[in-house]
């Protein structure tokens, strides 16, 4: 991981369907991302807080959320997780 570098896009290239996050019992995606970028909202725990800015881009949280609502895009070009060897 210390070999990653990031170039933030302005804007998120995911987005969650908070309505569907609340009614979730299984909070998969708590578990299955790499990058540990879903918590729960301390004030709130029914509601996901989501930082992309640390995407890996691996398309997990996607694929595993069993309620479909996460909407996951590729950042806006040039933008996004950079991997360098190393």
């Amino acid at each position: 991981m210390g070999t990653v570098k990031f170039n933030t896009a302005a804007e998120a290239h995911l987005k969650l369907d908070q309505q569907k996050c609340r009614a979730c019992e299984e909070r998969v995606c708590l578990q299955v991302c790499p990058a540990g970028n879903y918590e729960e909202n301390e004030a709130d725990p029914r509601e996901i807080v989501l930082s992309w800015e640390g995407c890996l881009e691996c398309g997990t949280c996607r694929l595993a959320c069993p309620h479909g609502a996460i909407e996951w895009n590729y950042p806006v070009g040039g933008k996004g997780v950079c991997y360098r060897y190393g």
